[in-house]
């Protein structure tokens, strides 16, 4: 009883010790004096943040003492810091005016760079630039706006590590754990309203990943009211953009309302062939009930279509150049790409909050649906239609078995620079001389989701001092994958068969196919996730801390709709159903060594699934699950040292973290040690080593000039040799195995770099803001230690094997191994860029010009690239190597040149 009196008396003393400081006073626009709702107000370093009323009005009681920085933030304005001591007298900030921030532009241009994450399929995991655009801090704005443009990746995570929410529910699929940022794209005067948390920061609305996450809150009420009008011109992804925004702000009836419609179009982007048709519409209504509750609907409308470009080997780099791409051809005089994207999957969301002093309650649902296309070319029983397929190249004269053949490889080089594109008059001809049969044909590759998700949030301020939140969520995804027949180019029908094998697809179906007929493969995938968080966090004079715990559960099982001839036990109906049950661990302390320094460290523990792309090993035509498929384990740590000077802000951390057990499936065809096929390649066991230091200052010279450095120094390693196994159908007459499977033991991958784009990374910017509203910054960019993506298979003991005699390649000498394997490096890349922007204000209108130039001195320059896998034995490596120029060699992504993006908008 004595104890429990204590424990009451000290509990008691130490919130009467925290009773805080009130603050009180206003937010306005300068020059119109119109009052800003919903304006952030923030204690740095400190989790605790306040929001004015929609009149801009704000009041709320501060419990930390002595020094502290608050920084008062809205959107599409410059934030202002203002140096608070707090000793429990109330302080009235009076009117706050906050500046039109000229330099918003800038996150439209951003937006162009996120758009190229997603022109090429084979590229590796996204960085997530998207993710960036809100944030203020000084490195992750540079790692957004200038390292983005040669595909640097923070911390050298993709964006499967990062959540992205749409009024707070998840919006990262299940197939690959990205966010697809095509079902908002275009949309960027409604997108501006983002919370950003950075790596493993609590996060009211989500657990979250280690790489930060984002909310982008789509109320009405919290969007500028007014009309947008803007127009952009650009020579990258899309030449050309038109968007208007209307939003009506919170009456006094409750209603609020906001709608927002773009166009995006190109017939040719920088890439050759890259055309580019876009548009999106948005539309969202809110109802405020009382000063507590409120309801809002929201649709989105983003349709997407894009011309795809390819990787390049050295050899076509050299003939044709950087912006040559071989997947489209003219046919009737215009341009038409055999490689092309279409993307359209609406989103409903419906949310209801409920706020109070205390109390934040958040439930919504999401429904989304669509499809998502991939088109492409196939050709049966003739000559392959890719103008830089190996045979139709130089190096394949050079590199003959034969002997060096100089005068073929002259014509070939001849005839490839006459007609270096596909030729869909060809196609067409030779589909006249089949008998009706399709020689060539243009089929797409469909996934059409229906996703249903559920988000729930509950916070709760115990004191001023102390909160607590929970969170619950469900999604569904019930994904139908089918090959869609679009075009039999002239002919009147295809023969639905096996390449490779003349096997049919689907037995149970007509064999002839016609357009519009689903072929080659069909088969559903049924998903779907529960989970739930908790965290807890406090904060005091000198220190701040948190806690969150998460677990969920994972189920997904494939249903095959076809049966396959090459599988027929086991591609029709469904497949066995695989769970996981996950749990996550993070939490995190800052310790304020004044109200302008302090040092915060967190650390996290997480389980999660495979994705989708890396449970069934060939979805397409079996059920097969990667053997003994392990959950993966992520650990990490960062520690982080802020400074806010009144001249000087910035921090600098470093961070570690390990990804363990984790699987990766790859396709292709191979010449290995021991047979030739196409086969699908598993990885498990799979570490992977991310460590290193970033940092960002940004020192304010003078009232008008600001000087900002940043950089990156990472180490990204493969941290342990997995286990590869090959898997192949077993209906031909040449088979590696008759069992269809082969374990090749061991690759030896540790110590190896990962392809995650440059680990170093350093920029020094300077940034003129003029009175007269005015300005121009230029960033000098320095990036290097960007390696290629190696081959697993040629890690493998199998490499060493003679496939004519099964033992080893005398001359496979650990020496010459090693430098045949010897991982490339990529050039390192000098970046210079420039950006500028100009503002008025006419009566009541808000006219702003926005200009960029990337790159400015046109470098050329390998932003990435892969090893490919078909010389999979020493002797096949070796002889397509002795040329210099081999046939087989890597091929390599290329990064824009010199490329510029414009922007002209008004606001009433």
């Amino acid at each position: 009883m004595r104890t429990a009196m204590l424990c009451a008396v000290l509990w008691g003393s130490i919130l009467h010790g925290q009773q805080g400081t009130v603050i009180s006073g206003s937010v306005h626009e300068r020059g119109v004096n119109a009052p800003i709702g919903k304006t952030s107000l923030a204690f740095e370093g400190t989790s605790l943040q306040f929001f004015t009323d929609n009149k801009g009005h704000f009041q709320f009681d501060a419990t930390m003492q002595g020094e502290q920085i608050l920084v008062v933030s809205a959107p599409d304005f410059l934030s202002k810091r203002f140096v608070l001591y707090l000793d429990g007298s109330p302080i009235d900030l009076g009117a706050v005016y906050l500046e039109r921030d000229i330099e918003q532009e800038q996150t439209d241009n951003l937006i162009t760079l996120t758009d190229t994450e997603l022109l090429d399929d084979e590229m590796a995991g996204t960085g997530g630039f998207g993710l960036l655009q809100s944030t203020r801090d000084v490195y992750l704005n540079r790692a957004a706006f200038d390292f983005g443009q040669a595909f640097f990746k923070v911390r050298g995570y993709d964006s499967r590590n990062g959540e992205v929410l749409l009024n707070g529910i998840p919006m990262n699929k299940f197939f690959d754990g990205r966010p697809q940022w095509n079902n908002w794209g275009g949309l960027n005067d409604v997108l501006r309203n983002q919370e950003y948390t950075n790596t493993l920061a609590v996060n009211p609305n989500t657990f979250g990943g280690i790489l930060g996450n984002t909310n982008i809150n789509l109320r009405p009420s919290g969007m500028r009211p007014g009309t947008r009008l803007s127009s952009s011109l650009s020579n990258r992804t899309y030449r050309g953009r038109l968007m208007a925004t209307y939003a009506l702000g919170s009456k006094a009836n409750g209603l609020a309302y906001a709608f927002s419609a773009s166009r995006r179009w190109a017939s040719e982007g920088y890439v050759q062939g890259t055309l580019y048709d876009a548009y999106s519409l948005f539309g969202s209504v809110e109802y405020q009930f009382n000063r507590r509750n409120n309801i809002s609907i929201t649709s989105i409308l983003a349709s997407n279509r894009r011309g795809r470009s390819a990787a390049l080997t050295e050899e076509v780099f050299e003939l044709v150049g950087n912006r040559y791409n071989p997947y489209w051809g003219e046919q009737e005089g215009k341009i038409r790409n055999a490689r092309e994207r279409k993307v359209m999957e609406p989103i409903f969301l419906l949310n209801y909050i409920h706020e109070s002093e205390k109390i934040e309650w958040k439930t919504g649902l999401g429904y989304q649906t669509g499809v998502n296309k991939r088109s492409r070319l196939g050709y049966f029983n003739a000559p392959n239609p890719d103008p830089t397929y190996y045979k139709y190249v130089p190096s394949y004269h050079i590199n003959s078995p034969l002997g060096a053949d100089f005068i073929n490889a002259s014509l070939a080089k001849e005839a490839f620079l006459e007609n270096p594109q596909l030729s869909w008059d060809q196609m067409y001809a030779a589909n006249q001389n089949t008998e009706g049969a399709a020689a060539y044909l243009l089929s797409d590759d469909v996934t059409e989701d229906k996703t249903i998700t559920a988000n729930s949030t509950f916070k709760y301020r115990i004191s001023t001092p102390m909160e607590m939140g929970v969170g619950i969520h469900y999604r569904s995804t019930n994904s139908a994958n089918y090959a869609l027949l679009t075009d039999l180019l002239g002919a009147e029908f295809h023969n639905d068969l096996d390449t490779f094998s003349n096997t049919h697809n689907d037995t149970g179906g007509s064999l002839q196919k016609i357009e519009q007929d689903k072929f080659g493969y069909n088969y559903g995938l049924e998903s779907s996730l529960f989970g739930g968080f908790g965290q807890f966090q406090t904060t005091f004079k000198k220190w701040s801390a948190f806690a969150s715990v998460a677990f969920s559960n994972f189920a997904t099982q494939r249903n095959g709709l076809f049966t396959n001839e090459r599988y027929l036990e086991n591609s029709f109906g469904p497949s066995e159903e695989v769970t996981f049950s996950n749990l996550g661990y993070k939490g995190g302390v800052t310790y304020f060594v004044t109200g302008r320094h302090w040092i915060t460290g967190q650390a996290a523990k997480l389980e999660r699934p495979p994705t989708l792309q890396n449970i069934f090993i060939n979805p397409r035509e079996n059920n097969a699950v990667v053997p003994d498929i392990q959950k993966e384990l992520l650990t990490t740590v960062d520690l982080s040292y802020h400074l806010r000077l009144p001249t000087l802000t910035g921090r600098i951390s470093a961070f570690y973290s390990r990804f363990m057990n984790t699987t990766d499936i790859n396709f292709f065809y191979v010449d290995s040690g021991l047979g030739s096929d196409f086969v699908q390649e598993v990885i498990t066991g799979l570490d992977r080593l991310h460590k290193g230091i970033e940092f960002g200052f940004e020192y304010e010279a003078s009232s008008s000039v600001k000087l900002t450095i940043a950089g990156n120094l990472g180490h990204y390693t493969y941290a342990s040799d997995p286990n590869v196994e090959i898997n192949f159908d077993t209906s031909g007459e040449d088979v590696i195995s008759i069992d269809g499977v082969q374990d090749l033991g061991i690759a030896g991958l540790k110590g190896l770099r990962l392809a995650q784009g440059p680990q170093t990374a350093l920029a020094f910017g300077v940034n003129y803001r003029s009175p007269k509203y005015w300005w121009i910054g230029a960033t000098a960019n320095y990036l290097t230690h960007n390696y290629i993506n190696v081959s697993t298979i040629a890690r493998t003991n199998s490499f060493l094997l003679d496939p004519e005699t099964g033992v080893r390649f005398p001359d496979a000498t650990a020496e010459n191994v090693t430098n045949a394997l010897r991982q490339r490096k990529l050039e390192d890349i000098y970046l210079l860029n420039l950006v500028g922007g100009k503002s008025w204000l006419w009566g009541k209108k808000y006219i702003s010009v926005f200009a960029s130039a990337s790159n400015l001195f046109d470098l050329i320059y390998r932003s990435g690239g892969y090893e490919q896998s078909r010389n999979g034995n020493y002797g096949q490596w070796q002889k397509d190597n002795l040329s210099g120029t081999p046939s087989f060699g890597p091929k390599y992504w290329y990064g824009y040149g010199r490329t510029y993006f414009l922007n002209l908008a008004i606001s009433f």
